[in-house]
């Protein structure tokens, strides 16, 4: 199952890349996950820049069908998974996790700096 998940995210990137455009965003797929019955793929999609998210998903929630064709075309398996696309959030969580350390390390510094005053 991981070698589809890969084989299919790598194909269907390159296909979003190739046909789509979109204004103002980087769309990134981060991930895919088949269905064991290769029956569904949920699609998980990044989306940076000024684009609206929602947009992109609902874009390529609008070609999907063809999506999945050029995904045929490229990808031989039982089935042709139906593409399901959902925002993935986890590179705004991690850069949000950043932050917060960054913001912390100061003040840590700070107070190390009165233990070491005291002693």
């Amino acid at each position: 199952m991981l070698r589809v998940n890969e084989v299919v995210r790598r194909e269907l990137s390159m296909i979003v890349t190739r046909d789509l455009t979109f204004e103002e965003a980087l769309v990134t797929i981060n991930e895919v996950d088949v269905t064991p019955d290769l029956k569904n793929a949920h699609v998980f999609v990044s989306v940076l820049g000024k684009g609206s998210p929602n947009s992109v998903i609902e874009k390529l929630d609008a070609q999907r069908t063809v999506l999945q064709a050029e995904l045929a075309k490229k990808v031989v398996l039982k089935y042709t998974p139906h593409l399901v696309f959902h925002l993935d959030r986890s590179t705004e969580r991690g850069t949000r996790v950043f932050q917060i350390l960054q913001e912390i390390e100061p003040v840590a510094e700070d107070h190390g700096r009165d233990v070491s005053d005291r002693a």
